[in-house]
């Protein structure tokens, strides 16, 4: 509980529910710190939800299932929430499924707590908004990705989403351990393609990592790679 707590006050300049001195604090109703182990699930597609989880250090994978089969539709990082459709109406039913890539820690909000604070507080309110229309559009760019991008650049942008950059981040990022299987399919490639990508990446100064370890961004010269892939 102490290392998850510390790691809320380490995010608190992102963190609209740290700002507003409701974690680490005192105890606040319907809102409570959860630790949610590696691979374990934090709610599933078709259940009813009653809260939001926003991720404040660790890994999550959103999947949705169809006759047996499963895919990958995003990653999320620190700073994201998941269960957001609960919002939308009482008992409403999860579109996908949460499962933990690496040991999270994460913030869980009532669905009745989050209204609230979505209509009493002004800048939490602006700030999920804004947090809602950037989601949107990176659903569109992530389909147009697909449509347009090669798998090399898909993948550099998802290590960026992944080390939080564009939002007052570090120079260098260590991210958590995942699984190079995970980071293919929500690209959209193999496993061999994206372990190239990946090794490529190393030898050009953009990522280091060992043999299942963390791995470290260096958000700059990755982000220019990605522009740079978008002019050629």
């Amino acid at each position: 509980q102490r290392r998850a707590e510390n790691q809320c006050r380490q995010a608190g300049t992102n963190k609209p529910f740290v700002y507003l001195k409701t974690v680490g604090s005192e105890a606040v109703a319907g809102r409570v710190i959860v630790h949610l182990p590696g691979k374990q699930t934090r709610f599933e597609q078709g259940k009813r939800g009653n809260a939001v989880f926003d991720s404040v250090a660790g890994a999550v994978k959103l999947t949705v299932g169809s006759e047996g089969k499963e895919s990958i539709i995003a990653l999320l990082g620190p700073g994201n929430f998941a269960g957001k459709e609960c919002i939308a109406a009482v008992r409403a039913r999860s579109t996908a499924s949460a499962r933990a890539l690496t040991n999270c820690t994460m913030l869980r909000i009532e669905r009745k707590e989050m209204l609230r604070v979505i209509q009493q507080e002004k800048t939490f309110a602006a700030f999920f908004l804004d947090y809602l229309l950037a989601r949107i559009a990176r659903y569109q760019e992530v389909i147009m990705d697909q449509l347009c991008n090669s798998s090399e650049k898909r993948l550099a942008q998802t290590l960026l989403l992944l080390a939080n950059f564009g939002k007052g981040g570090k120079p260098e990022v260590v991210i958590p351990t995942i699984g190079q299987d995970a980071l293919a399919e929500v690209v959209g490639t193999t496993r061999a393609r994206g372990s190239l990508f990946m090794k490529r990446f190393r030898r050009l100064g953009f990522i280091a990592y060992e043999s299942h370890g963390p791995v470290t961004i260096c958000t700059a010269k990755l982000s220019r790679f990605v522009i740079v892939a978008a002019v050629t």
